[in-house]
């Protein structure tokens, strides 16, 4: 998993996923309409498998066939097959049977990336950057990732032999382990950020979200004494709505409206309503969010805003107000399929992206904000609909060079801290641990050695630059300039490294403490400079500031 894993995710997640329990009824015309489709469907599809001229894999071109079905609806619409449903399960659950880790090809070999704490890899021994060479005595040569997850994986309780290849050691190791029920822990981490107040991350909406957040709730309240809570669903893709709804109901009153969904038939037109007494009425809250928060997040964080319950503090947030149903499918697979639209309690829908109006291309676009309407909290404070949650309080992201994502993606970060731990068995937890010159110099050197290449953005547009002047027919005249503009941006690898040195340190600092303590440690790491976090410690450090947010009074500090 990549270091970015806390600010780039790769794709939002599983989103909502819901039962239906009603039938839709077709009027008769409607009925024809699909099964003149559904026959023509099977007869062309028999006769591609007979009677084309090359052999196709069926498999494969009913999965292109099933594609089409996003193409047409949206990307959140899809066919599972029947291999897919483990995959699918351990979305909603977060559980597997297996050693839990995660693993990645490097240099033609299965590497072990990241080991879960506590779980039977980690237990063995296992570190990032072992190489595992064979599984149950078969060699992992030329195999994928998708190979050896099949053979990691297993029934709970029964054992794996693992061949290793360990950096720094010329003798490989032979390691037994026991397989497990691995469940993820959807709070990654949570303490006491600042005296007195709280921090949960969650980083998923599982079957199992509302009962690890609420441990952490009340371990935070009632042994630690919180008297306000941060919680963090920056890079959240969402999950299971009903845990969204059950951790919403611990901080809002019994009866309070939460959510509603409408879809075209009237089968899915349902209010949520909290069901139980809250737990923590009175907490004062601030929720942080940024645009890769997503689904069950925005009906976490946009629900608190339209109630007045807490302060959203960040970015805007994807902007996704769909929901999905399962469906079964025959030989075992499922049908993931749009069937509404959910509503914040201020009447608003957060949705971005009108995929039902689509250009004649095919192509989709963001509703433009002189298209949104204005909706109301319940104090009366303005919110819009169609662009996500816009947080009640915006607060700038650092922007990253362009360097550091080809470090990142040449896995030069994580080379780099598997070589380095050889020669240091142990560092500072998290908390106290600080990347010192020497430390970014060793990495420097390293990348020097690497056959290391990167684009950089301003060569890409000076080189379309000289392309239109030419075209144009003005490069001849400002030939020069042009010329001397380019000799000032010549690569130079030394200098981009120590130009962005304080970012590129923080990620590699965040690296090490990953390696040495988990994805809990890398967190706490980016926590101790994170500017939306110090903003909410400070707003929820003054109640005042607090309330007058909530109640939209203008303040020297919130204007």
């Amino acid at each position: 998993m990549k270091i970015f894993r806390f600010f780039f995710p790769t794709a939002v997640g599983l989103m909502l996923a819901m039962p239906t329990n009603g039938v839709a009824q077709l009027s008769e015309y409607q009925r024809f309409e699909v099964l003149k489709y559904l026959d023509t469907y099977n007869a062309v599809f028999n006769d591609l498998s007979l009677y084309y001229v090359d052999t196709l894999e069926i498999k494969k071109l009913n999965r292109n066939i099933a594609f089409l079905l996003q193409q047409h609806a949206d990307p959140y619409s899809e066919y599972i097959s029947e291999e897919e449903m483990p995959d699918f399960r351990f979305q909603t659950t977060g559980e597997y049977g297996g050693i839990g880790s995660i693993i990645s090809m490097r240099n033609r070999q299965i590497i072990i990336n990241t080991p879960y704490k506590g779980m039977p890899a980690a237990d063995a021994g296992l570190i990032p950057g072992d190489a595992i060479l064979a599984i149950d005595g078969e060699s992992m040569e030329g195999k994928t990732t998708v190979d050896a997850s099949e053979k990691l994986k297993g029934q709970p309780n029964t054992r794996v032999r693992l061949t290793i290849q360990r950096a720094g050691e010329s003798q490989t190791r032979e390691l037994s382990i026991v397989r497990k029920q691995i469940q993820i822990d959807p709070v990654s981490y949570y303490g006491v950020i600042k005296e007195g107040i709280g921090y949960i991350y969650l980083s998923s909406f599982t079957t199992h979200s509302a009962e690890s957040f609420k441990t952490a709730l009340l371990d935070l309240t009632e042994k630690r004494h919180i008297r306000s809570l941060v919680i963090d669903v920056r890079n959240n893709g969402g999950g299971v709505v009903e845990n969204c709804l059950e951790i919403l109901n611990y901080f809002l009153p019994k009866k309070e409206l939460l959510l509603s969904m409408h879809g075209r038939i009237k089968q899915m037109d349902v209010e949520y309503h909290a069901e139980k007494e809250a737990i923590a009425s009175d907490l004062p809250i601030a929720i942080l969010v940024n645009e890769n928060s997503a689904s069950a997040s925005e009906i976490l964080s946009g629900t608190i805003q339209d109630l007045d319950r807490g302060v959203v503090i960040g970015n805007r947030t994807y902007g996704k107000g769909l929901v999905q149903a399962t469906r079964p499918l025959p030989y075992n697979g499922k049908l993931k399929l749009t069937t509404a639209h959910y509503y914040l309690p201020s009447g608003r829908s957060i949705q971005a992206i009108n995929y039902a109006n689509r250009d004649e291309n095919g192509r989709v676009s963001s509703i433009p904000d002189s298209l949104t309407q204005v909706f109301y909290t319940r104090n009366r404070r303005p919110v819009r609909d169609g662009c996500g949650v816009l947080p009640d309080l915006v607060i700038a992201e650092d922007t990253l060079p362009t360097i550091l994502y080809y470090l990142d993606a040449q896995n030069l970060l994580f080379d780099f801290v598997v070589d380095w731990r050889i020669r240091h068995p142990a560092v500072k937890e998290p908390s106290q641990f600080t990347l010192t010159d020497e430390m970014y110099d060793e990495f420097k050197k390293y990348v020097q050695s690497k056959d290391f290449t990167y684009d950089r953005q301003s060569e890409k547009i000076l080189n379309n630059l000289k392309q239109t002047m030419t075209f144009e027919g003005y490069y001849d005249a400002a030939a020069p300039e042009f010329q001397a503009l380019a000799a000032k941006l010549k690569p130079d690898l030394t200098r981009d490294l120590e130009y962005h040195k304080a970012k590129i340190g923080k990620y590699l600092a965040m690296e090490i403490m990953q390696q040495y303590y988990f994805e809990q440690g890398s967190l706490v790491y980016s926590l101790r400079d994170d500017k939306a976090l110090q903003e909410a410690t400070r707003i929820l450090s003054d109640n005042s500031l607090y309330n007058n947010i909530l109640t939209n009074i203008k303040t020297d500090e919130t204007k």
